[in-house]
């Protein structure tokens, strides 16, 4: 099926249902880091990961619609986007990647393009 044949609308869809998803996700992963301290439950990172999981997995769902509706209907391929996106939000949102050397950055695009590639070559099914 070819990008004319899928229509602007539904690739605007899941790609702005694949990124909400991926970055409410790497949202609920990096509060999830912060809910303990010292062994005691940090309430309020724990309400934030609770809301950023919620978020993100209620948007992932919702992306199946589109991703099956171009025929995309392997899990692997529809959790790739997802993937890459909350790897990326994670080492965003935690600060983690301005602290990168650079090859740990190289490394890091060399993987995003993997992805990328991954996304790109799978066949529908």
């Amino acid at each position: 099926m070819s990008l004319r044949e899928i229509g602007p609308g539904v690739v605007l869809a899941a790609v702005a249902l694949t990124l909400v998803s991926g970055f409410a996700d790497a949202y609920g992963f990096t509060h999830a880091a912060r809910m303990w301290d010292g062994g005691r439950l940090v309430l309020g990172e724990g309400v934030r990961s609770a809301a950023g999981f919620a978020l993100g997995v209620l948007s992932y769902w919702l992306v199946l619609r589109p991703l099956q509706s171009t025929g995309v209907v392997s899990a692997l391929t529809q959790t790739l986007g997802w993937f890459g996106v909350t790897i990326i939000g994670v080492a965003v949102l935690s600060g983690d990647v301005s602290r990168w050397s650079g090859p740990r950055l190289a490394a890091a695009l060399l993987v995003a393009g993997g992805v990328g590639w991954l996304l790109a070559t799978e066949e529908s099914g």
